[in-house]
């Protein structure tokens, strides 16, 4: 049995059992109407049968619960013998009438629980288009990421990542467009474009900055609104990880440098000279400054936007990242950012003033093989 069988079998078992809450209910009320004194009257509690019932259940057993329950409510009178009196009939006829609201609500709440989950389809969709998962492996890497969006309900917003190969090795981009949310995704989707485009056509970080701010120049020319014209910036950080050389190259374009994890020693931020945002007049990519740092094997690189570090408490206290992820410093990227995530989540108590994305890469001592390779050809080729 596969695991999505498995889970429906699972689904089934659990509304059978919830049905049988209704309909003990509907017993229970049933018979201690009857074995209760003449001046009590429980029959009119009948109706919370339906009302439990459509909590987990569609409009026709609802409905169906709910004719139970007025047939239970029919016994009682005709139990007692005033069913045809004006009492039973207008107990009848209210609880006709709930039953009958009671399902309408129903088939509201499901035509609405089916309209979310077309746009939460929509959504996923979107996000596998315009923001890629990160392989897990790529070139002497490891590789994971997290993305946590400000907008409820939404699956990305105004934080970008992406990796690629290049003739020169691994190149990762992670960037912040100015805003959050839904109205930044444009900004996001495109440059994200430009960096997939851009990546094999520039041989070094500064050129690759000078290309990315000449893209986004031409989109902010066309779209950019007028009452904001000269707002609207992404800053990003740049890196190019050479398979056969333990460095790290950097570039900062006014976004916050990484923290370096290192086994058995401090978590570490390295010094950047950040060149402007892009979009604001990275003019001359020659004044790019690019950081080299050592990136050993077991060496981690994590890299995150602002809405990582000004996260806050109740109290207005901003996210220690730096203090909390010395903890988990020899843990590997997936198990790292599942950990900084579930604590992150706890600080800021599951909302977020803006985007936050994470992204952790090691180097390992291995090259990894082709994409190709690690998944496998069709069948038939």
């Amino acid at each position: 049995m596969t695991a999505w069988n498995r889970g429906l079998a699972q689904a089934g078992r659990t509304n059978r059992l919830l049905l049988l809450i209704p309909v003990a209910l509907i017993v229970l009320i049933t018979i201690a109407d009857i074995v209760a004194p003449s001046d009590i009257v429980l029959g009119p509690l009948l109706v919370i049968a339906p009302a439990i019932t459509a909590w987990g259940a569609g409009p026709l057993v609802t409905g169906g619960v709910g004719a139970a329950a007025m047939a239970a409510q029919a016994f009682i009178g005709w139990r007692s013998g005033l069913l045809l009196s004006r009492n039973v009939l207008v107990q009848l006829f209210a609880l006709a009438v709930l039953s009958a609201l009671i399902v309408i609500l129903s088939v509201i709440r499901d035509r609405h629980s089916r309209e979310l989950a077309r746009v939460r389809s929509v959504a996923e969709a979107a996000q596998r288009v315009l923001l890629w998962p990160l392989p897990s492996r790529l070139g002497t890497l490891r590789l994971s990421c997290v993305y946590l969006a400000a907008e409820e309900d939404a699956e990305i917003g105004g934080d970008l990542y992406a990796a690629a190969r290049s003739a020169q090795g691994t190149r990762v981009v992670i960037g912040d467009v100015r805003g959050k949310g839904l109205p930044a995704i444009g900004e996001a989707a495109f440059l994200l474009g430009a960096f997939r485009e851009a990546v094999h056509q520039n041989a070094g970080l500064p050129a690759l900055a000078g290309s990315l701010e000449r893209s986004l120049t031409r989109y902010l020319d066309d779209f950019e609104p007028t009452d904001e014209a000269g707002e609207r910036f992404v800053t990003a950080l740049l890196l190019e990880i050479p398979d056969d050389d333990p460095v790290v190259r950097l570039v900062s374009c006014g976004h916050l440098a990484p923290l370096l994890l290192r086994p058995g020693r401090a978590v570490s931020a390295p010094d950047l000279a950040p060149a402007p945002p892009l979009g604001v007049g990275l003019t001359d990519p020659g004044e790019v400054t690019v950081a080299v740092l050592p990136f050993a094997v077991d060496d981690t690189l994590l890299l995150f936007t602002d809405g990582v570090v000004e996260a806050r408490d109740r109290d207005g206290v901003f996210y220690p990242l730096t203090e909390r992820v010395a903890q988990w410093v020899g843990r590997p990227p997936e198990s790292l950012l599942r950990h900084v995530q579930r604590d992150l989540l706890a600080h800021a108590g599951g909302r977020f003033g803006d985007d936050a994305a994470l992204i952790a890469i090691r180097r390992t001592g291995e090259l990894a093989p082709p994409a190709r390779a690690r998944y496998g050809r069709p069948p038939g080729r």
